[in-house]
């Protein structure tokens, strides 16, 4: 009975400290940035409009917002496809995510916005700090069912600890472009999660797959999260490229990469499954490829028929590694 009281407190007591926690870090060390800081906008001076248009929020917030929908709402609903894991799947990534943009504006804040003893936060603070924590997300599809939510605070600690140190030896030491953190979040994501899925590993767990897969209404809620993504992945690529042609350019070929990769992703699956029928877990999956692997580029005159090139290729190598690397992964 005592163990049992122990595995109640656990959580709450666990979010309540990493709060209270947050709450005196942010007191020591996060202040406006000067474009949102009164103090500064009085030193402008009062009717400084032009200031004010100059202001990064104008054109960064719709980038903002299409992002943070993606981390709550897409990869929320992207998971539910596990029959058994439905509310786990939006519950606990609202869990992580919330916290962990929290410790990432703190983490990222303290390799590239801090100055004179503070870290100074802005709209593009923001939207990295849910770039860090798209890369949980990432990891968290790997683990799913497998953790109890306090492990998963856990993990985020941990990964946007180790993810922060990556992408300043990435971006700012070595100087990689990387518009769409296909480098920094999908890949580091993915093989953090897989770190941790190994780790974890029992060699009886192949015995429950079955119990993890899908029905009609969770294949239908995860379509919702891959349609969720796949609409706002375009922002997503450009939310922190250059304002002006390189962010233009972002979203257009993440938008041709992106069509060209449904179809081939949908032939391929029609053409792997028996009687031509789709796998849905294919096109939940392999139709966003296109998305993530056009990111690192994204930025660069791939030409639109470069980017159509890019998902059509994605979109093949995608769905053949699911039906043959997933089944490849289960025997290692």
């Amino acid at each position: 009975m005592a163990w049992n009281t122990n595995l109640r407190w656990r959580l709450p007591l666990t979010c309540l400290l990493l709060q209270v926690a947050m709450v005196v870090l942010f007191g020591v060390f996060v202040r406006y940035d000067p474009d949102a800081d009164a103090h500064w906008m009085e030193e402008k001076g009062p009717g400084n409009l032009s200031s004010d248009l100059d202001n990064e929020f104008y054109y960064r917030y719709p980038s903002f917002q299409d992002v943070h929908v993606m981390i709550f709402v897409g990869f929320g609903f992207l998971m539910t496809f596990l029959q058994r894991y439905g509310y786990s799947s939006v519950g606990f990534n609202f869990l992580l995510a919330a916290f962990g943009i929290q410790w990432a504006l703190l983490m990222q804040g303290w390799f590239h916005s801090f100055h004179d003893g503070y870290i100074f936060v802005g709209v593009e603070n923001l939207i990295n700090a849910d770039f860090c924590v798209g890369s949980v997300c990432v990891a968290f599809g790997a683990i799913l069912g497998k953790v109890s939510p306090v492990q998963l605070l856990i993990m985020t600690l941990f990964q946007v600890t180790l993810f922060s140190v990556n992408e300043f030896i990435l971006l700012s030491l070595l100087g990689v472009k990387d518009a769409g953190g296909s480098m920094t979040i999908h890949t580091f994501g993915a093989y953090f999660g897989l770190t941790v899925t190994w780790t974890l590993y029992r060699p009886n767990l192949y015995q429950s797959k079955e119990r993890e897969g899908p029905v009609y209404q969770s294949d239908l809620f995860a379509m919702i999260g891959t349609l969720f993504l796949w609409m706002y992945w375009p922002s997503f690529n450009s939310a922190v490229s250059n304002h002006g042609d390189a962010q233009h350019r972002a979203a257009i070929n993440t938008y041709c990469s992106l069509a060209a990769c449904v179809l081939t992703a949908v032939a391929m699956s029609s053409a792997l499954q028996k009687k031509g029928k789709l796998d849905m877990v294919h096109i939940q999956n392999a139709t966003l490829a296109g998305g993530v692997a056009v990111g690192t580029a994204a930025e660069m005159m791939l030409m639109p028929y470069g980017s159509l090139i890019v998902g059509f290729i994605c979109g093949i190598v995608s769905t053949l590694g699911f039906v043959y690397l997933t089944a490849a992964l289960w025997v290692l």
